[in-house]
């Protein structure tokens, strides 16, 4: 179980310094992605609770598998029959630029945010010129890194309604700039997406 703490420590304090939450809506967002860390590392490296259960599909399946590998947790790889090393795989390796990619948008998002809040204006630049909730975006695509990586039952439950609860607390906040901001806030989300960029300028933006 060390391993299982050290691991989720690693990424909830990365996680943590990148985005800073202050208000509780901030702890509610960042509680939710810890959990899912949690959730992931726990049986990344301490009781594969996935495996288990798909132990006898897996093992008839693919009878030469040994489910006692780690490796084997790697689910894309081990259900699509492939063999050799997983981490030089293409989901392997798409999962890591996900994740710090996530994670770069979650901190350049924070930076304009900061600011913004510290002149007591509204975020319009940076990732905020393309979408308006870029840091529940990039919590989205840490977590869509990590079940591409190393997929559980617990995580891909957990997903869905994590995301739910991001959209929830993105409307919340939406609500709360508009009674702040007023018109600028309405002017600037006529023209700006929730969570998906418009692929060009010449493309209409619809509240998502």
């Amino acid at each position: 179980m060390g391993l299982v703490a050290i691991n989720s420590l690693i990424f909830i304090i990365f996680a943590f310094s990148f985005f800073k939450p202050n208000t509780a809506r901030d702890w509610r967002t960042f509680g939710g992605f810890s959990a899912f860390v949690v959730a992931l590392f726990a049986e990344m490296y301490g009781f594969p609770l996935t495996i288990y259960l798909l132990s006898g599909w897996l093992q008839t399946r693919f009878p030469k598998v040994n489910l006692l590998n780690h490796d084997s947790g790697h689910l894309w790889w081990t259900m699509t029959g492939q063999h050799g090393n997983p981490h030089l795989a293409f989901p392997h390796l798409a999962s890591f630029a996900l994740i710090f990619g996530g994670f770069y948008l979650l901190s350049t998002s924070w930076h304009v945010l900061y600011e913004a809040q510290r002149k007591g204006q509204l975020a319009t630049t940076g990732p905020y010129a393309k979408v308006r909730h870029p840091q529940y975006v990039a919590f989205v695509i840490v977590m869509t890194g990590f079940l591409l990586q190393w997929p559980t039952l617990v995580t891909l439950v957990m997903f869905p309604i994590l995301v739910a609860m991001y959209m929830h607390l993105a409307r919340q906040e939406e609500r709360d700039s508009e009674l702040r901001f007023g018109e600028a806030w309405r002017d600037y989300a006529a023209h700006t997406p929730r969570y998906v960029p418009k692929l060009s300028s010449s493309d209409t933006a619809h509240a998502q």
